[in-house]
């Protein structure tokens, strides 16, 4: 059975479903002699749930992969701004295995790291910004980058291809893959640079915080 099959079958499913079960608990994990973290889990539920909804809202779907969605990147950089990188990491690792579920394109082992928990998993990367000011915004744009990058090594390394006559691997990746990370994470920043909305998102870091 190769890779593809796997992940479409049963056993397969049931294997990526354990594996995010186990990041969950790793959510949960506050420290050592410390309470486990519930609001944390709760909210990081909900968020991981809101991404992959947002994730099926596709305004346009590229020929060979990729897709510009309804934000749906905010709410795994909105893990990494509450909780922190960890927290946001494992969040992220959790959109994009259970996008493997739904979506799985397998042809090696890591090509599926690159395109599934990594790409998705980078995005909490921005949550090192959390602290200054604008954080959540250069957060924003710093996982967005980390995840165009997987995204690039993931295009030359496997894909390069289908690169049209005139690019090489590595230029038809930075191309392609910028088309469509580049516009919607542009549209999002404009979004998110609305006073109302940046207030919303400071507001909830607060409740989630306390």
């Amino acid at each position: 059975m190769d890779m593809q099959n796997f992940f479409e079958s049963v056993a397969g499913q049931i294997t990526v479903t354990a594996i995010i079960v186990i990041l969950f608990a790793v959510i949960l994990y506050k420290g050592k002699g410390q309470k486990a973290d519930t609001r944390a889990v709760a909210v990081s539920a909900l968020l991981v749930a809101l991404s992959i909804i947002l994730n099926q809202l596709v305004l346009f779907r590229m020929p060979q992969g990729g897709s510009i969605t309804l934000f749906s990147m905010v709410p795994i950089v909105l893990c990494a701004y509450f909780f922190g990188v960890r927290r946001g990491l494992m969040s992220g690792m959790c959109v994009g295995l259970i996008n493997l579920i739904f979506n799985p394109y397998v042809i090696h082992p890591i090509q599926l790291l690159l395109d599934y928990p990594l790409a998705f998993g980078a995005l909490a990367l921005g949550g090192i910004f959390a602290g200054q000011k604008h954080g959540l915004i250069k957060g924003y744009i710093f996982g967005v980058i980390c995840r165009y990058i997987c995204a690039v090594l993931s295009g030359v390394i496997f894909f390069g291809e289908y690169a049209p006559e005139g690019f090489n691997a590595l230029t038809w990746s930075l191309w392609y893959n910028a088309t469509y990370l580049a516009v919607e994470g542009a549209v999002t920043v404009a979004v998110m640079c609305i006073p109302a909305v940046s207030g919303l998102f400071e507001r909830l870091k607060t409740q989630v915080s306390q």
